[in-house]
């Protein structure tokens, strides 16, 4: 008999579909034969299956955190004694790195620390300070932008808790602002040029340590034709090296398309982050490969078979192989949702657990 053989895309779902081939055989999960068959028997079959189908994909992703950025030193510089060490998380007040044995902390805020802070100064940075002081309980001030001589009363508070000597002025010789808690990624600029230890000289404005944020992300690569499949907000599911499946979202798409490092695929794509809605969770060594499941579209208790169980039939439209009792016949069916390598089916008679020709594996 002549093999049927069609190679197609389908409602721009992007998926070729070949249709079987004929062939005859026998072996664990092929038809037997028998006679009065409308072609020869398909080399292997798959059951018609009812169930929920979405439309979903999978994605290679790359663990990791938010937001890389250097932290420098401030004040008249000198020798550092101190630095938090890699991989440590330091958060509001903590130590991040010493400078002859004056210790440099961790203030929250999207304003640099950039000058001396006394009684009188205005600006965003003074309510920066005061946000800061409130959090650790050295309160008794109005949170504004005015540096009084209530919020330098505070200050010395918070000075006298270090043991500091007690001026009521602050500057970086004592704080660093970022946005939240930070991760220590390396010490200095992030090269191995700038790499620092304690011992080394510091000079004002040069970078002591390469931080990122402590939360745990993902990111991966969409091609820019499928960016709407992941918008902020679409819930996705992370699968991390040990197995362990961990739920997120969303939480930013790139804006500008870039050819990715791929030489072979030039694709433009956009890189997307994930975040865990437990990032505690999310265990792994950093560049660890996951997989990314979007959630796309579900269609409940539907009848779906493999997407290579699919023929183009000879009148038009698409088809699947029904073996029954060594004998096989082509029905005609409906085309409905694409998703997780099968195809929603329906019409023709199709029932659950009925068997379709599919190419052997």
């Amino acid at each position: 008999m002549v093999a049927l053989v069609a190679v197609l895309a389908v409602a721009g779902a992007g998926i070729a579909v070949t249709a079987l081939t004929t062939g005859t055989g026998s072996g664990t999960g092929q038809a037997q034969a028998g006679p009065g068959g409308s072609r020869g028997l398909p080399p292997a079959t798959a059951p018609v299956v009812r169930g929920d189908l979405t439309d979903g994909s999978q994605q290679d992703g790359t663990l990791g955190h938010l937001d890389e950025r250097r932290i420098n030193a401030g004040g008249a510089g000198g020798t550092l004694t101190w630095l938090a060490p890699n991989g440590s998380v330091v958060r509001r007040d903590g130590r991040l790195y010493e400078v002859d044995g004056a210790a440099v902390r961790l203030m929250y805020g999207a304003e640099p620390m950039y000058r001396t802070l006394k009684t009188g100064d205005k600006g965003r940075d003074v309510r920066q300070l005061e946000e800061n002081l409130a959090a650790l309980g050295h309160t008794g001030f109005d949170v504004d932008e005015e540096y009084t001589a209530k919020t330098a009363a505070a200050v010395k508070r918070w000075q006298k808790s270090h043991g500091l000597e007690q001026t009521g002025t602050i500057g970086p010789d004592l704080i660093a602002f970022a946005g939240s808690a930070v991760r220590v990624k390396e010490a200095g600029g992030g090269s191995a040029e700038n790499t620092l230890a304690p011992g080394d000289r510091v000079q004002p404005g040069s970078p002591v340590l390469t931080v990122t944020g402590s939360e745990r992300v993902v990111r991966f690569e969409l091609p820019v034709a499928e960016a709407a499949t992941a918008k902020t907000g679409t819930r996705v599911k992370v699968r991390l090296p040990d197995g362990t499946e961990l739920p997120g979202r969303v939480s930013a798409v790139g804006r500008t398309a870039s050819e990715g490092d791929d030489p072979q695929d030039p694709t433009p794509k956009i890189e997307i982050t994930v975040s865990f809605d437990e990032p505690g969770r999310a265990k792994g060594v950093d560049r660890s490969p996951v997989t990314v499941e979007l959630a796309g579209e579900t269609r409940r208790d539907v009848l779906s078979v493999p997407v290579n169980a699919l023929l183009a039939l000879p009148g038009g439209g698409f088809g699947v192989q029904v073996v029954e009792q060594g004998r096989t016949r082509d029905v005609k069916v409906e085309l409905g949702m694409f998703g997780q390598g099968r195809v929603e089916v329906s019409g023709g008679g199709l029932r659950e657990g009925m068997q379709v020709g599919v190419p052997s594996a």
